[in-house]
């Protein structure tokens, strides 16, 4: 079949299985093509392709709805939806959105980016179904890992307390959730697949509550129903919360995915089909991949495969903190390591080899890893939490509670701070500072290159005076090829270049620092950078030192409650009268595409400082 000509789902209904198998197939060809090309989340969305297609087989989308938890396995949904034609431009600039995006169509009634909302989000469409009086059937698909995360099991707790009627499905690709073991269970499971029976159960409980008699039977019957489901289920976690529980069912079988999806639409009331599927079917490398390198990728050659790029001169930031705290846990054995569900995305894997008692992967559980490590340094332990930025903002309560609160020294590593491109607004790691300012005694750092880094951390781990946050970037950054033991002083900021005709001062920190200076010495402009890498603590004694000149403070994070902020309270409470200019992302959600694209519609490239400097000079020149 012609992927790209697709325009909507509804001709799925006059196929066949055998059509529909084949259909799969020509998908599962598209997205190997063409995300070899683009990049993008690549063995999720394989794996999920003949539960995509027997959903909207089965269910009447739009009218139905149909929510994708996270949202990076939604490619085959596009596809069946209309946006094949849109593959070209996946996560580029102005093109294809990588998860489910409501602005995109009508056939995405919810959008996320982060896991374990589905649940939540479906039963509020199915509430707000219920006392609208509509009729649809609201489906959600969530992953095996999402699903122990605390905000699904809070989700299914509460749906399963309520009278309405969810549709999960529980995309297992890792066997995380054990299956029933059995002939009474698989007895079971084939009863709650059969429609006689869930048929014979409505008539039964339609003839019965006929009669004041016939309600008193099937209540008592009800009640022994209820005991034996319980004992018979007890191995099934969803009966502990009142949720009927069908599977598991082979997610790539389309006439068993059908039938069974043609069951649950049938029933009254909210139930969990458990659907088995193997991540990355049908391109082998990423079959046999245990270590996630196919979760998302670059582009890459199919009969090569992904290939990891040697590259001696540079490395990604996570890779180099990694690099120090192994190297700092190989002198103190009080180092601990936490993370949440990313031990590959943050470079974790060698610290996990080499020190396994001293290594914690705590799942997508952001909220208990950062009261672990609470724990762990209240019991004399020093952690280091690795997290995406993206993601730190579900755990602000536990650092503001747990740890700021009781001053618990430990290192926060704020890894993909910044823009980070394809993702979008759900990933750019903009937030975190403006979270985080206002906590009490949290040190917040933002090194320029590997060896302030390295500096920041020592200063972090041998001070253990304070709560400390190191934000980096998902870029590369130099590698020495070396460790350092010096410390920093607490708040020291750098007057990093000095220029003899200064007419003003640029304050900067991170990436950007090394970015200015660079610029600077190209344009010969008449400017002093100063390197602000502790963000908080603020250097008090160069703030008065810069006050003389107008300051631009250069930002590429979200400009509300950021350094400039920062900078500007301290001013005003001290009564300095001071110019200031201020380039940052202003009050809205930054939407996907490559960073370049990105800095110019934020007006945050280096040219619109550039542009801001020259007008700056102007101005004074003028007067």
């Amino acid at each position: 079949m012609e992927i790209k000509k697709i325009e909507n789902p509804r001709f799925l209904k006059q196929l066949n299985i055998t059509e529909l198998n084949q259909l799969s197939q020509d998908i599962r060809d598209f997205l190997i093509e063409n995300i070899s090309q683009t990049g993008g989340h690549f063995s999720s969305n394989l794996g999920i392709v003949e539960l995509t297609v027997a959903l909207h087989y089965v269910f009447d989308s739009p009218d139905d709805k149909i929510l994708f938890d996270v949202g990076h396995q939604s490619y085959v949904h596009k596809i069946l939806t209309g946006r094949a034609l849109q593959f070209s431009k996946l996560k580029k600039y102005g093109g294809l959105c990588g998860f489910q995006n409501r602005q995109e169509s009508i056939y995405d009634p919810w959008e996320a980016g982060h896991s374990s909302t589905a649940i939540s989000g479906a039963t509020g469409l199915a509430l707000a179904r219920d006392l609208k009086k509509e009729k649809f059937e609201v489906v959600s698909v969530i992953g095996d890992a999402a699903l122990m995360s605390g905000e699904s099991l809070e989700a299914l707790n509460f749906l399963g307390g309520i009278d309405t009627k969810v549709i999960v499905i529980l995309n297992d690709n890792n066997m995380s959730i054990s299956r029933n073991v059995g002939g009474l269970s698989n007895f079971l499971s084939d009863v709650r697949m059969s429609y006689k029976y869930n048929q014979a159960k409505n008539n039964y409980t339609e003839i019965l509550s006929q009669s004041p008699m016939g309600q008193k039977i099937f209540d008592v019957t009800k009640k022994v129903k209820d005991k034996v489901k319980k004992k018979i289920l007890l191995d099934t976690p969803f009966s502990q919360f009142d949720l009927d529980y069908i599977g598991p069912v082979d997610g790539h079988n389309m006439a068993e995915l059908i039938r069974a999806l043609e069951t649950v639409k049938s029933l009254d009331h909210s139930v969990v089909l458990h659907v088995l599927t193997k991540k990355g079917k049908g391109y082998e490398p990423a079959e046999n991949d245990h270590s996630g390198v196919y979760h998302s990728v670059a582009p890459f050659d199919i009969s090569k495969g992904v290939q990891k790029v040697a590259d001696d001169e540079k490395h990604s930031w996570s890779q180099s903190v990694s690099e120090h705290i192994e190297y700092l846990m190989s002198k103190n054995d009080d180092i601990c390591v936490i993370t949440p569900a990313m031990i590959t995305g943050s470079r974790l894997q060698n610290i996990f080899k080499k020190y396994p008692e001293r290594s914690f992967d705590v799942g997508i559980a952001e909220e208990h890893a950062m009261t672990l490590a609470a724990g762990l340094s209240q019991g004399g332990e020093f952690p280091f939490l690795s997290v995406y930025s993206s993601f730190f903002q579900r755990a602000y309560d536990q650092l503001n509670h747990d740890i700021a609160r009781m001053k618990l020294p430990c290192l926060i590593g704020i890894d993909r701070a910044g823009l980070v491109g394809g993702d979008g607004a759900t990933h750019h790691g903009v937030f975190d500072i403006g979270l985080i300012a206002p906590i009490p005694g949290v040190v917040i750092m933002a090194p320029k290159d590997e060896v302030e880094a390295q500096k920041l951390i020592n200063t972090a781990y041998y001070n253990k005076d304070n709560p400390y946050v190191m934000r980096y970037s998902k870029n590369k950054v130099v590698n020495t090829h070396q460790h350092t033991d010096e410390t920093i002083k607490l708040g020291q900021w750098e007057l990093i270049k000095e220029a003899n005709d200064a007419m003003i001062n640029v304050v900067t920190y991170g990436d950007n620092v090394n970015a200015v200076v660079e610029m600077a010495e190209e344009d010969h402009l008449p400017i002093n950078i100063i390197n602000a890498r502790f963000i908080k603590p603020l250097d008090r004694e160069m703030l008065e030192r810069i006050s003389d000149k107008p300051i631009i403070v250069y930002e590429t994070d979200l400009i509300n409650g950021s350094l400039g902020s920062i900078m500007s309270l301290y001013y005003e409470k001290n009564h300095i009268d001071v110019d200031m200019s201020f380039i940052g992302i202003e009050d809205h959600y930054v939407t996907f595409g490559d960073n370049e694209s990105l800095y110019k519609q934020e007006h945050i490239s280096l040219n619109d400082l550039k542009n801001k400097i020259k007008e700056i000079k102007h101005e004074k020149r003028k007067n």
